[in-house]
């Protein structure tokens, strides 16, 4: 790894250099080495439950916020609801992830997004019908999420040797991305069967293993010889200036923002449903453009023994965030909705491998004990990004038309992207 940029920590011995390559089709399957090890199997096997509930939760809370004021405008209303509450907590949570025993704020967080989810179930089963406590309810399981994610994702490093971590980013992605196409299509089944109270309490009980799982987990509080600061202001301020201070993990981030926001297009989708592919059913088009890149995903982390074992991070975060304009910029340009959503795909294999090595150079990069305030940061980028793309992607296809919005905006990816890797080297240069 560039010693300047990483870590001064013990690492475990990296079974990578003693395992023998991989031959015929196992090089291209999924690297699954870090389920060897039992507190990272327990914490994944957490998220292959969670993955799919959540995501019940996701479609019932618009879709009940909308049986109650059949308005779109609600919706959107209650999404940006929650947008303020995962922001701030993200970042007080990566503080906090850094200053107490990861394991222990999981089992904090973990049981109050299912307290969240028993109230989501209690408000829908008594017919209650407030669209505010929907909202009020949401900024709260949101809150939670924030003080969540970074220690999850922190911990991460303490459980795997650093030679594994795209390997295990990638195992942790796959199984967010499948929750994203399997979840929401379980719950269109679900719906008309048992109702949306049962999907809230579905969440809730599966809430309940992952705190079990997590339960299991060894102890992770600080490194000795960290130094260790209540989780303030003054925490989170470190935060950013530590962030300043190491370009890698600047520029990763970087990365992400300039992919998402110049390159997200879903607010694109239904305009492009009803105007561009109608004639392939407006229902039909609408459904297949949002599964496209999920499934491009999990095709992407299926197939991750191509390139998880690859040393050259920078360059493959680069690599993929180019790709991933590319795909886009045939997305705006194909008339076709098989080829579009081919587009799409490719775009989303693009996205798993930017997930991966992003990831893995924010745990590696990061000493521990700030390792939870870069994840904060990373929380709010991958939150924020898509939602400002929205609105930038949807005013740009109200002025040119949808197509050249999306094609534009990809365009706009590759040059940013290709130009912020010339002019700061360190991303590229970045390797472990």
């Amino acid at each position: 790894m560039d010693t300047s940029e990483s870590s001064t920590e013990p690492q475990t011995p990296d079974p990578v250099a003693v395992d023998p390559p991989r031959r015929g089709w196992r090089r291209w399957a999924m690297d699954t080495r870090p389920l060897r090890i039992p507190a990272y199997r327990r914490l994944w096997s957490s998220t292959i439950v969670t993955a799919v509930g959540s995501q019940l939760t996701a479609v019932a809370v618009p879709k009940q916020i909308y049986d109650i004021t059949h308005s779109s405008a609600w919706v959107g209303a209650a999404s940006l609801a929650g947008l303020l509450p995962l922001i701030v907590f993200a970042l007080w949570g990566g503080a906090v992830a850094d200053s107490m025993d990861r394991r222990k704020l999981l089992l904090i967080t973990n049981t109050g997004i299912a307290v969240t989810s028993l109230l989501f179930w209690l408000q829908a089963v008594t017919g209650l019908g407030s669209v505010a406590v929907l909202m009020a309810l949401l900024a709260m399981q949101q809150a939670f999420w924030g003080l969540n994610a970074p220690a999850r994702n922190a911990s991460i490093a303490r459980l795997v040797p650093e030679g594994q971590l795209p390997a295990a980013n990638a195992l942790g992605s796959t199984v967010m991305q499948t929750g994203q196409v399997v979840g929401p299509l379980l719950a269109g089944v679900l719906i008309p069967v048992i109702g949306l109270p049962e999907l809230y309490l579905i969440d809730a009980l599966a809430l309940c293993v992952t705190v079990w799982a997590v339960s299991r987990l060894p102890s992770l509080p600080p490194l000795a010889g960290a130094t260790t600061r209540r989780a303030g202001v003054r925490a989170i301020v470190e935060g950013f200036r530590y962030l300043s201070l190491h370009k890698v993990l600047l520029l990763s981030f970087l990365a992400d923002i300039i992919a998402m926001v110049f390159g997200m297009p879903r607010a694109l989708f239904p305009q492009l449903a009803a105007e561009t592919y109608g004639s392939y059913g407006e229902g039909f088009a609408l459904g297949l453009l949002f599964a496209s890149i999920p499934i491009g995903a999990v095709l992407g982390g299926l197939f991750s023994g191509t390139f998880s074992r690859v040393r050259r991070h920078g360059v493959m975060v680069i690599g993929a965030v180019v790709a991933w304009g590319l795909a886009i910029t045939g997305f705006g340009l194909s008339g076709n909705l098989w080829i579009a959503a081919a587009c799409l795909a490719v775009a989303g294999v693009a996205d798993m491998v930017s997930m991966v090595f992003r990831g893995a150079i924010l745990l590696s990069a990061a000493t521990d004990e700030m390792r939870g305030r870069m994840q904060g940061v990373f929380t709010v980028v991958v939150a924020g990004g898509p939602r400002l793309a929205d609105v930038l992607h949807g005013a740009a296809g109200s002025a040119f038309g949808p197509r050249a919005a999306a094609a534009g905006g990809g365009l706009l990816v590759v040059a940013a992207m290709l130009a912020l890797a010339a002019a700061v080297p360190a991303l590229r240069r970045y390797r472990v």
